[in-house]
């Protein structure tokens, strides 16, 4: 006998709240280091598990804050699946940054922030992200690419994250852009 779910729930409005939210979804998990691909997966994922759980619908911001931790949560469990793991702290940064920085309608900016700042990054930090973000490798694998380490990759990733969260808060205080109240 096989378990079937849950139906999703149909007493809020599903297809308005994924349009409202889903760009945002899927640029959070990208800036919290899933490949485009995991993103489009985990995205999908999270608007599911929320049609499955009681939500109801409020402000626009706790509606984001409530899916950022939604697609957080996909995120870790896709990563557990994949034998990696992420800091929890480094989690709740992120997140502390992202719900600082990026409030409605800004996550645009943000990301061209943040791209901006990728590129003053030199060698084989420059290396070392691309291959972890964009290319998806674990710390084992870039430590055997990179003839480092695997606790000198976590310093590097560690230091790189440090100094693309220093550079786009410099790039955010030299606009005058002030995160929200």
């Amino acid at each position: 006998m096989t378990a079937v779910s849950d139906p999703p729930r149909t007493d809020f409005d599903l297809a308005a709240l994924v349009h409202e939210h889903q760009a945002d979804v899927w640029r959070y998990l990208r800036y919290l280091g899933a490949a485009a691909a995991d993103a489009d997966d985990l995205t999908q994922e999270t608007f599911l598990a929320v049609a499955r759980t009681p939500f109801e619908v409020r402000s626009r911001a706790a509606s984001a804050a409530y899916l950022r931790t939604a697609a957080r949560n996909q995120l870790l469990m896709l990563r557990r699946k994949q034998g990696r793991q992420i800091e929890t702290v480094t989690l709740a940064a992120a997140e502390s940054v992202w719900a600082a920085h990026c409030p409605e309608g800004r996550g645009d900016e943000f990301l061209d922030l943040l791209s901006a700042c990728r590129e003053g990054l030199a060698g084989r930090t420059r290396a070392a992200v691309d291959l972890f973000y964009q290319d998806n490798l674990s710390r084992d694998e870039l430590a055997v690419r990179l003839d480092m380490t695997a606790e000198g990759v976590k310093t590097l990733l560690r230091r790189a994250r440090a100094t693309l969260r220093d550079c786009i808060e410099r790039k955010l205080a030299a606009g005058n852009r002030q995160p929200p109240e």
